[in-house]
């Protein structure tokens, strides 16, 4: 099963009223998802844990709220993305018992996250933060997902010019990243319009799909875009990719780019989209990002990281390479 997400935007975590405001927020949005009373209480006490530990332990905090719903649009879950600066944990399994604290409090945080979510995943280097991935689910929760997209505005803006999407059609894993011209409403629009006709493209190859993205965002201002396809079976990676986004297979201790050709979707002078294949071993995991993140970035500097799950691996890249003073978004697949 694919899973739906919609981005609900980021709190940076500073002051205690943001604890509040980030519980109101999930619980309402549980409720508007028809998540029953009872994981909505306990949806309550994970984004209270989460923010309460951001504020109390943390430099530089933020949480992101996502609305998950199934391939088919049903309401399914709320997630939490939980990232920071620092001071990070040497020892999780000592950080996620009960009473142990590090700043004096009754140290229940972890424990109480890990007992109420359906789904939890920490990634923390002493010095370096710590990234916390929740997901609270109404009902039974879908396999890890395979391929996850995370995005954040540029600093004064409230919606990312970036976007992402991932679908499986006719047996093909395939999934998209966005990067709309210029920043604000006009360039999410550019970039959403492209995630929307990715998902409702016919099934075909990277190419074809592009092909039909770049007609479809014609009457936008456009955007910059790649489509890649797993095939795990035969060990390839295919890719076509028009303009400044970044693609990279990751393996342990190697980082190999793929390749992308100049231009824009919907730009009428653009030239015909070529496809590209790269062999694919079983440990890699492909990397897709925009110009908000720098590629000055190597996985082989997280010991551990490049084995979680998709999620807490872009998460870790937005934070440390994401840049400011513009839209990021980032696209892993394993």
């Amino acid at each position: 099963m694919t899973v739906l997400v919609e981005d609900l935007g980021w709190w940076s975590v500073s002051e205690q009223s943001t604890v509040g405001a980030v519980r109101r927020a999930a619980t309402a949005l549980g409720t508007e998802l028809g998540l029953s009373d009872g994981r909505v209480a306990d949806l309550g006490i994970v984004a209270a844990e989460v923010t309460s530990n951001l504020l109390k332990h943390a430099n530089d905090g933020a949480v992101h709220l996502r609305a998950l719903r199934d391939d088919a649009g049903r309401p399914a879950g709320v997630e939490l993305v939980a990232i920071d600066a620092g001071p990070g944990m040497a020892d999780l399994v000592a950080s996620s018992r009960d009473g142990h604290s590090t700043a004096g409090t009754l140290g229940i945080g972890l424990g109480a996250i890990s007992r109420q979510a359906t789904r939890l995943d920490v990634f923390s280097e002493p010095g370096r933060g710590t990234v916390l991935v929740a997901a609270v689910w109404g009902g039974r929760p879908p396999p890890e997902p395979w391929a996850v997209g995370l995005t954040r505005p540029i600093a004064g803006e409230t919606v990312s010019g970036d976007a992402y999407s991932v679908r499986e059609v006719s047996g093909r894993r395939q999934a998209f990243l966005s990067d709309g011209l210029g920043h604000g409403p006009l360039a999410s629009r550019a970039s959403q319009t492209a995630a929307t006709a990715f998902r409702d493209a016919p099934a075909g190859s990277p190419a074809a799909v592009l092909e039909h993205l770049h007609r479809a965002v014609a009457h936008t201002r456009g955007a910059v875009g790649a489509v890649i396809e797993l095939d795990r079976a035969a060990g390839v990676l295919s890719c076509a990719s028009v303009g400044n986004i970044a693609g990279w297979v990751v393996g342990h201790q190697r980082r190999r780019g793929l390749a992308a050709q100049p231009g824009f979707l919907g730009d009428r002078q653009r030239r015909t989209i070529r496809e590209y294949t790269t062999a694919l071993n079983d440990e890699d995991v492909v990397v897709l990002h925009t110009d908000g993140l720098t590629d000055r970035w190597n996985l082989a500097d997280y010991p551990g990281l490049l084995t979680r799950e998709p999620l807490t691996i872009a998460a870790t890249l937005l934070r440390d390479a994401g840049l400011r003073r513009d839209d990021a978004g980032v696209l892993v697949a394993r």
